[in-house]
């Protein structure tokens, strides 16, 4: 099952204005940076906290209907189904009703249920295409301030600190990672 971004999310979760009044920055001469490092901090955080922040769409592949009719959707949090799928031969789309299936959201990870009769893929491969929405809303106020906060505090490291190179980059620092902890989705076995 492969999860392919469909539709980035169209705000941060942290504002340019927010960002450069976190920053004490007054003019407008760096706005393209700080814009890049609140994106960069928001996808790092994202990663590892293992959710989406703002609602955005994944594009969910599998290759065929899973025989006990559940499916674990490797996204989080999903708060909605935007579309199902099966693909023919041809990659001709047949879509699925939405009463032949349901979200299970209440569960983590959450899954999607089969529950009515389904189009077969005639693709070997790549036959079925599930989007759903993820995130905890469409407003920076629907996510969690412990995370908002990382996003600050990594925009205003990476401002300070620009091209000075740590020994351990890829991790984060421990005050940030405490608070992306209180959230972070357990991974899967």
């Amino acid at each position: 099952m492969t999860p392919i971004l469909h539709s980035p999310p169209a705000i941060e979760p942290v504002s340019l204005a927010e960002a450069k009044a976190w920053l004490r920055i007054e003019g407008n001469d760096e706005d393209s940076l700080v814009a890049a490092l609140v994106t960069t901090a928001r996808m790092l955080v994202e990663q590892m906290a293992r959710r989406c922040l703002i609602d955005q769409t994944w594009r969910i592949v599998a290759d065929r209907w899973p025989v006990d009719g559940r499916l674990v959707l490797p996204r989080a949090p999903v708060r909605a189904i935007a579309g199902v799928r099966a693909l023919d031969s041809a990659g001709l789309a047949t879509t699925v009703p939405e009463t032949a299936y349901r979200l299970d959201a209440g569960r983590e990870p959450a899954e999607l249920r089969l529950t009515g009769p389904l189009p077969l893929p005639g693709r070997v491969s790549s036959g079925i295409e599930i989007d759903i929405v993820c995130g905890f809303g469409p407003d920076p106020q629907d996510v969690p301030e412990p995370l908002r906060h990382a996003i600050r505090l990594l925009v205003a490291r990476w401002y300070e600190n620009r091209g000075d190179a740590t020994a351990d980059a890829a991790a984060l620092p421990p005050d940030i990672a405490a608070l992306v902890a209180s959230t972070r989705r357990p991974r899967l076995a």
